[in-house]
């Protein structure tokens, strides 16, 4: 009969199936090292038919139709037409119930929905829905909630299949207790289920409580055969329990019990796992002593025993034996063999045996090409390599690990085989293999080390297209020696619009290289976009990166060359914010072009910045920046920046600053600039005091020619100031006659004390 379906069949609707196996599939031995599976015995393959429910239990249509009625009714309900925008539904009935209870929580309702869903439950629906969870917490629940609700009895099928279960979710308390209350609802044990949960204690890491299940199983007045003993030994082997495992043998024999192939390969294999050569050579030689002749299982755990304790020439004795006895070597031997002598440095054996296994007919795997291309990178055979990728691509056949590519790409790369490594990048797009950042960065690198950056650019373009840097499953990144290399390669080839758009990626993954943030600064710079370059040391600063003052200086001239002074100065005070002192060059060069635009006041502003910083060049500069402030009427300002630069060791053109307002006619701030040298004592000639005074005779100002008059004799100066008289009259005709007979009176006095030296002048007043 030919089987169609891997689900149980309801009782109530007919349906072609697959048998299932009464020895569940997950205790066959799983060897580490063979594809061969070999059966515990003869008897365990044989198939456990599923069991039929009475055909009371559950009545439907289907039983009152003769045999051609329901194939009849079952035709023309194939052929029934569909409903416009109805679709059939193909769902099997567990498919259904295991959705529904994906979907929605366990509660009252969504029971009642599986009730009215299922008008009668049998084993074999139970068994598929089971089967069908996606959640051992549902398959669990479920299986609790028929019994309880009545709906069915579980048998001996439905407890192995929820002990399977729950043992491959470790929930291992739950399926312990269901056991052994199996005879509580009628249903016997069987060795089966045991074993089931003998190997669950075992994955889980309990030996303890396996060996107790074993035990019990004798006082249970459970059958325990040679199904039972091999499950017990690769549990205790796993663990490294020989000692026990070499126990339970001799009692094993002791109870009658023979041992089969497959119990000794599991014996030899626990024992190599514990490097325990001589015992596992022991146990050989008893098995072919019993008369059980070694199978490619066997040669096969040996000769990986060996290899794992860098005895190659055992292994090979023995893979030459298996020869001898016309047992032919699987794709497993020649793996084992390949490995064993790359990891003793014998490269040039592994490929003769890769050779060899070829010319046999047998097929590389996965595994052989992931053994074989590491040992011929670490013997720097990257020839032969390159000709491996190529055979893998040919037969499409992906390696177990990925990380074997980086590898042959790093190799290739080494050796100066750049196309070669190229070659690897592409093979693992047409495995389908992800590439990473990883991979591209060394071959960017490498190509960049090389000077062939058109080819290091055409693979960035790749990586900035599909976004792989972005990837959230990438696990291999780019090295800061790969992309500073392309970054600084592109800035300085006028492309840093695509060296920014490339390092926003990685900054996305948490990168912050001052190197490359430096470089987008320096490119950015020459290419004219200082906003540019002025957005990325916002960014750096956002991110705590230290700037240097040279991206800060080449900013600053980019701005100054598109003539944008005024974002100049900002960048200016960003970089003195920063705890960077520009150099006298940067402040004259951003001073001038403020002063060239018309920004009389911003370019003080950067002038006082820069007396403050003891920067005291450039003072033919600042002398044109305090004679426009004056000449602008900004007259505090320039005071307050003439005081400062007093106070810091500059000392001011008083003279040429008076002799220009006076010329200008600004008699106002030479009168106030005049005022604040007298005040503080400050030199000035008797020429400039002149100039003032006739500029404020001249504008009609006698007062304050007056003022100043007044305040030189105070400092003990001389008034035979040549218009003084033409001062007294002036006074005398706007009525201010007491200003005139003071002026008077000091000049007389002034004579008089002189005497006969008239003709000397004093050139200056006291300071």
């Amino acid at each position: 009969m030919a089987y169609i379906s891997v689900t149980k069949p309801h009782q109530w609707k007919p349906r072609l199936f697959i048998t299932r196996a009464s020895n569940p599939p997950s205790f066959n031995f799983i060897q580490s090292f063979s594809s061969v599976d070999e059966s515990i015995s003869a008897g365990d393959q044989t198939s456990t038919p599923i069991p039929e429910a009475p055909a009371s239990a559950s009545p439907s249509k289907l039983e009152s139709l003769t045999a051609a009625e329901a194939e009849a009714e079952a035709e023309g309900k194939a052929n029934a037409r569909t409903l416009r925008g109805k679709h059939r539904n193909a769902d099997k009935l567990e498919d259904i119930i295991c959705r529904m209870m994906t979907n929605r929580a366990w509660t009252t309702r969504l029971q009642n929905s599986i009730r009215s869903l299922v008008p009668q439950f049998d084993h074999s629906l139970v068994w598929n829905v089971l089967h069908g969870s996606r959640n051992s917490d549902h398959a669990l629940q479920f299986f609790r909630w028929v019994e309880r609700a009545g709906l069915i009895r579980h048998n001996r099928d439905t407890h192995l299949k929820i002990i399977e279960i729950l043992g491959r979710a470790s929930k291992l308390n739950h399926a312990r207790c269901i056991l052994l209350d199996m005879p509580k609802k009628g249903v016997q044990w069987d060795e089966d289920l045991f074993v089931v949960l003998i190997d669950s204690y075992g994955k889980a890491g309990i030996v303890q409580e396996s060996v107790k299940i074993f035990q019990k199983m004798k006082e249970l007045g459970v059958e325990r055969t040679i199904k039972s003993y091999d499950t017990l030994f690769k549990v205790i082997l796993r663990r490294g329990r020989y000692m026990m495992a070499k126990r339970y043998f001799n009692a094993m024999l002791n109870e009658g019990i023979m041992p089969t192939r497959h119990t000794y390969n599991l014996m030899i294999w626990g024992f190599f796992l514990s490097l325990k050569v001589e015992t596992a050579s022991r146990f050989f030689e008893e098995m072919k002593e019993r008369g059980i002749s070694p199978d490619v299982v066997t040669y096969n755990t040996i000769i990986n025993g060996y290899y794992r304790v860098k005895k190659m020439e055992e292994a090979e004795k023995f893979f030459m034996e298996m020869k001898g006895r016309n047992i032919e070597p699987t794709v497993i031997s020649y793996t084992t063999m390949i490995k064993g002598y790359l990891s003793v440095g014998h490269v040039d054996d592994g490929l003769r045996l890769f050779e060899e296994m070829k010319s046999f007919r047998i097929k590389p795997n996965a595994v052989t090409y992931s053994t074989l291309l590491p040992g011929l990178c670490d013997g720097g055979k990257m020839f032969e390599a390159q000709n491996v990728v190529k055979e893998m691509v040919e037969k499409y056949i992906a390696p177990k690990d990925n990380s074997i590519f980086l590898r042959l790409i790093t190799c290739q790369c080494q050796v100066g085989r750049l196309d070669a490594a190229a070659d690897v990048l592409k093979a693992m797009i047409r495995l389908s293999i992800p590439t990473e950042a990883g991979h591209y960065g060394v071959l960017i690198e490498n190509f960049c080390k090389s000077g062939v950056y058109d080819k290091a650019v055409k693979l960035l373009d790749k990586l900035i297209e599909k976004e792989i840097i972005l990837r959230p499953q990438s696990s291999l990144e780019m090295e800061s020696s790969a992309y500073n290399q392309i970054i600084e390669y592109l800035c300085n080839s006028g492309q840093t619009s695509k060296a920014e758009t490339f390092f926003r990626q990685l900054m996305k993954k948490g990168v912050q290289d001052p190197i490359a943030f430096n470089n987008l600064i320096r490119g950015h710079s020459k290419e004219g976009a200082p906003e540019s370059a002025f957005e990325i040391l916002k960014i750096m600063g956002r991110r705590q990166v230290p700037r240097e003052a040279d991206s800060y200086r080449l900013v600053i001239e980019s701005f100054l060359k598109k003539g944008e002074p005024a974002d100049a100065k900002t960048a200016l005070d960003s970089m003195i914010e920063n705890g960077h002192i520009p150099d006298s060059s940067v402040f004259r060069t951003v001073m001038e072009s403020l002063f060239e635009d018309g920004r009389i006041q911003t370019a003080s502003r950067v002038m006082l910045n820069m007396v403050e910083k003891g920067v005291k060049e450039n003072m033919d500069l600042v002398a044109k920046i305090l004679e426009a402030l004056l000449l602008r009427g900004h007259v505090e300002e320039a005071l307050g920046r003439i005081d400062l630069l007093m106070n810091n060791g500059c000392e001011p053109d008083f003279d040429g600053l008076l002799s220009v307002l006076c010329a200008k006619g600004k008699t106002i701030a030479a009168v106030k600039l005049l005022h604040f040298g007298l005040e503080r004592d400050h030199g000035i000639s008797i020429s400039s005091y002149e100039k003032v005074l006739d500029a404020l005779l001249a504008a009609g100002k006698t007062l304050n020619a007056y003022s100043i008059l007044c305040k030189i004799v105070q400092k003990g100066g001389t008034t035979d100031w040549s218009s003084c008289k033409d001062l007294i009259r002036s006074l005398n005709e706007e009525g201010n006659t007491k200003q005139a007979d003071t002026l008077s009176r000091m000049i007389k006095g002034e004579e008089k004390a002189h005497g006969s030296k008239k003709g000397k002048k004093q050139a200056s007043v006291v300071s």
